[in-house]
């Protein structure tokens, strides 16, 4: 199985909203000591976890399919999960689906292509700004600090939900592990 946190490479990038997916795989590794096996052809930092392998791709957002589809060959990996920002989902929320269209988000538009989107998705809600035209600057910035207060409990559980689907299908996963989102004060 191929665990894939999406997000943008670099210190600039390393707290924002958008980089949750690799807060996560940062979180799976230190639980598991995960193995770094990175090939310069991977275009990311690739972790060996036993029979699982974690990828952060380092191609920026918009180009993660090159990196996805380059571990997923070279290792003829079928199963592949994707976890990701959401903006449909309120801050905290966890959600999880096989399949389904990209909602405009780019690194899951590049992944769809590079892959088709039959993969598993583990949504993380970040909620959303007051207009539209905010999106891009809301994405690329770090939490806020009441958010930042849950962040590690959060991540956390999203970790746990995707050791989860190490050996349980989506669907239980998902009725297990669903969260609707953090109450913030």
């Amino acid at each position: 199985m191929l665990i894939v946190g999406l997000g943008n490479p670099g210190p600039a990038y390393a707290a924002t909203r958008h980089n949750i997916g690799f807060m996560v795989i940062d979180e799976l590794t230190r639980r598991r000591s995960g193995v770094n096996v990175s090939k310069s052809s991977f275009d990311g930092e690739l972790f060996k976890m036993g029979t699982h392998f974690c990828l952060k791709p380092l191609t920026f957002m918009n180009l993660s399919g090159k990196s996805i589809l380059a571990v997923k060959n070279f290792y003829k990996i079928d199963e592949v999960i994707v976890i990701h920002d959401d903006l449909d989902l309120p801050f905290g929320a966890l959600r999880f689906k096989k399949g389904g269209g990209h909602g405009g988000h780019n690194g899951l538009k590049s992944a769809d292509a590079a892959i088709s989107s039959a993969y598993i998705r583990v949504r993380m809600g970040i909620g959303k700004p007051e207009h539209k035209s905010q999106v891009a600057d809301y994405v690329l910035h770090p939490f806020s600090p009441e958010e930042q207060s849950h962040l590690e409990e959060w991540i956390s559980k999203g970790a746990d939900a995707v050791e989860m689907l190490f050996t349980s299908p989506c669907s239980e996963v998902s009725s297990k592990c669903s969260l609707k989102g953090l109450a913030l004060q």
